[in-house]
Parts: structure tokens; sequence; C-alpha cells
């Protein structure tokens, strides 16, 4: 009986460390390598990074757990903290299953969400969904700021004509900002 419980103990503690996964213990089936990560607070989201000094440029995967008919953004606010300002990469599943992905700006608390320019170079952008993950990779900067930046990402629920729909107004995703410094992280 003891032998029994120890092998379950075991044996569920490794399905929960394999299903538990963090920015750190994360691998990319792209093989892209991430010298940094975070484990954002609120979302279910992470941001893995390369800084690159010599441009002042980043490297960047955003992952969200999100399901197939809804869309994730991650975003920096250059100007200020929250969402309006915000300059926004935002990903989701076309119903042919193929992912859409584009920069746009976040100009008002009722934002069109449609392709736009932002503020800031953004290249080699794409996205990804797997394991019911959204994943949104880009180069971006340099960035006028330097090294610290204000963060803001979401998720939404839905999409309708290849515009996703607005973000529920719980608190995780009223909270789902803050600042950090891709140096010191």
């Amino acid at each position: 009986m003891a032998t029994t419980l120890l092998l379950f103990c075991i044996l569920a503690s490794l399905f929960l460390i394999s299903h538990a996964q963090t920015c750190s213990n994360y691998t990319f089936s792209s093989n892209r390598a991430f010298t940094s990560c975070t484990d954002l607070p609120h979302l279910q989201a992470h941001l893995h990074w390369n800084y690159i000094p010599s441009t002042g440029k980043l490297e960047i995967a955003y992952r969200a757990n999100q399901t197939s008919n809804g869309w994730v953004a991650w975003a920096i606010n250059p100007t200020d903290t929250g969402m309006v300002g915000s300059q926004a990469l935002v990903a989701f599943q076309n119903a042919n299953g193929t992912m859409t992905v584009y920069p746009t700006p976040i100009t008002s608390y009722s934002p069109s969400m449609l392709p736009g320019t932002l503020s800031f170079q953004v290249s080699n952008i794409s996205a990804e969904y797997s394991n019911k993950e959204m994943m949104i990779f880009a180069d971006v900067g340099p960035l006028d700021n330097g090294t610290v930046v204000n963060l803001v990402w979401q998720a939404g629920s839905s999409v309708t004509n290849n515009v996703p729909q607005v973000h529920s107004m719980s608190m995780p995703n009223l909270h789902s900002m803050g600042a950090l410094n891709f140096l010191s992280d």
C-alpha cells in the first residue's frame, strides 16, 4: 500500500511539473532560443526576449493560454502606463486555422484593433497556435526609452470578421500591465 501511494505521488508530481510550464523551462518547437524571460502576473502569459545592446533591438516571444477562437496582444506603451498609447502586436487564429498577426496602435479605450503603424519599428513578426497557447514573435526597436519599458498584455475571447472583439473587464484583464527592464529582469 505504501509503495503504491509513493508511486502515485511521484507520477502525480511528474504530471503537474510537465504541465506547469513557466518561462524558464519552456522549449520552443521552432528552435528559437531566448536568454531572458519572465512569467507575467496575469492571464497565464509569458515573455521571452533577447536584447541586443549594439542595436537597441529586442527579439521577443510572447505566449499566453488561449482558445483557438480568441486573441492575444502584447504591447509597449512608450509614453505612459496602461492601455491607451500602447503600441500592440495582436494575434488570432483564422477560421482556416492559419494565424494572423499584425501591429496596431491603441489610441482609445475603444480601439479599432485594425492593422496600423507603431511608433517604433517591428519586423520578423509571426504567430503560432500550439497546445492551447498563442505565441507572437517579433523583432522590436530600437526603443526611444532604452531598456525600461511599460508593458501591457491582453486576451480576448472572440474575433468577428477578422477583428478582435473587446476583452473581459475582469481583474486579470484590467491588471495586465507593468514595467520591465530588459537588462536586469
